[in-house]
């Protein structure tokens, strides 16, 4: 089991756990409470033992520990003995500090239920863990380079947990691994790039390692170009500066050529929590009444929409629709040219909007759609897109992220017109860092910049 399939089972026997035992227990207190006079003060402090119980049962019996995670037969055994201490713990608590009739009967009436309640869970975990993964779109496709032992092995995992990828076959460079069925062949490791972006693949699993370092280097350049993610099996004696983020997939080492935190789901969804909260809260403080003030004002000072949309290159290059308020007179051009220093397009509203940043303000429901994050690389229209992925080196590695309101870029001085491709380089540079070094601090660094940076005013805001 790999890293995402075993913080997907932990995350949800957790969020299942805690919910069938504050259940259990307020449902026997109140039906208790019919057959017996109760103290209210009983049932504060034994509710919160009777979570600490658990959790501390669980703790001892590595309940949720990843190696736990493992394996059902192993994830049961726990349970059973989680279930006892927890039990036992209880019982305890009660006898010396509420000893009663009818304390002893929630008691046993809420670990019964609680022991109930939590067999039936431990049969549905398996579709929680299937309903998280379709939501949080992990279904990617997968593709495996080189048709051997290890290989086949790796295939029947990935056959396995279909909730988490879809398996599109073999690619080999012998035609006579064509007989085993679902097997493409090509002519070398390098041309799997290529047959990746015609499938709509998302990652490939090289069980071949190129010989020579040169190799991975333009295979992975080529990847990324694509948009394209190539993944090693190579032994841990090999695993060295050449490769990041050792996993395992059924005991089978599996490595990065590139650190990246939020290929993590952990982190993902750290993130995702968190651009929910922060949008949310931005949408009920502020935009409330500032959309509709900041949409008079621009209706005053010009003819057309308050709001501009355009098709933006998200994650994956997956183009969606961006919102702004709109800060330029409609014309032909607006989906074409980028802003420019003293731009006769910009109204006077808009230079304003553009720089206090007011103008990116509806972005925030973006965040909340999905389509973008608090911080990330800013995104780029679709034609600046096409132009650079030409003229810069890894350009498109920015598209392994969502992009977002404000970036480490932005803040660091690389924000608005790039008419040099040495500015877009350094763009470029900075947001690579940023997708190499993501931490939820570091998130909150570049807000906390981006808001000193709106109170200062910005030269490139134009």
């Amino acid at each position: 089991m790999n890293n995402n399939n075993t913080y997907l089972l932990k995350l949800s026997l957790l969020c299942s756990d805690f919910a069938v035992i504050n259940f259990s227990y307020f449902a026997s207190y109140v039906i208790s409470s019919w057959a017996f006079n109760l103290n209210q003060n009983f049932f504060i402090i034994s509710s919160i033992f009777f979570n600490v119980s658990w959790l501390s049962a669980s703790f001892i019996t590595y309940l949720y520990h990843y190696k736990t995670m493992r394996s059902l037969e192993n994830i049961l055994r726990s349970t059973i003995q989680t279930a006892i201490f927890h039990f036992i713990f209880f019982t305890f608590f009660i006898l010396f500090f509420f000893n009663s009739k009818a304390n002893l009967n929630v008691l046993l009436s809420s670990v019964v239920l609680t022991v109930f309640l939590i067999s039936l869970s431990r049969i549905y975990t398996t579709y929680i863990t299937e309903f998280i993964a379709k939501k949080s779109n992990l279904n990617k496709r997968i593709a495996i380079f080189g048709h051997n032992e290890i290989g086949i092995k790796l295939a029947n995992y990935f056959i396995d947990n279909t909730s988490m990828y879809s398996f599109q076959g073999f690619l080999d460079v012998t035609p006579v691994a064509k007989v085993e069925g679902n097997t493409n062949v090509v002519s070398s490791l390098s041309d799997c790039v290529e047959y990746a972006v015609d499938n709509n693949i998302n990652e490939i699993y090289s069980t071949v390692l190129p010989e020579q370092n040169n190799e991975i280097e333009e295979l992975i350049e080529s990847a990324e170009k694509n948009c394209v993610r190539v993944k090693f099996i190579t032994p841990t004696d090999t695993f060295s500066s050449t490769f990041y983020q050792l996993e395992y997939f059924d005991n089978i080492p599996v490595a990065s050529h590139r650190p990246e935190p939020l290929h993590e789901l952990k982190n993902r969804l750290k993130k995702r929590i968190f651009d929910i909260c922060f949008s949310l809260l931005a949408i009920t403080l502020l935009l409330w009444w500032l959309i509709p003030l900041i949409g008079i004002i621009i209706k005053i000072n010009s003819r057309g929409p308050v709001f501009f949309k355009q098709l933006r290159s998200g994650r994956d290059n997956e183009p969606f629709w961006c919102f702004k308020f709109r800060s330029m007179t409609v014309n032909k051009d607006s989906h074409l040219v980028q802003a420019t220093k003293n731009d006769r397009r910009v109204t006077s509203v808009g230079r304003v909007l553009r720089k206090t940043s007011l103008d990116e303000f509806p972005q925030f429901f973006n965040v909340l759609i999905g389509n973008m994050s608090i911080v990330g690389p800013r995104p780029h229209m679709l034609k600046h897109t096409e132009e650079y992925s030409q003229l810069v080196d890894k350009f498109m590695l920015r598209q392994f992220m969502k992009p977002g309101i404000t970036g480490w870029a932005q803040v660091s001085g690389y924000r608005g017109e790039t008419s040099e491709t040495i500015m877009m380089e350094k763009r470029i540079e900075h947001d690579i860092w940023y997708m190499e070094n993501w931490s939820l601090m570091l998130d909150l660094k570049i807000i906390l910049m981006t808001i000193i940076n709106i109170f200062k005013g910005e030269p490139a805001a134009y």
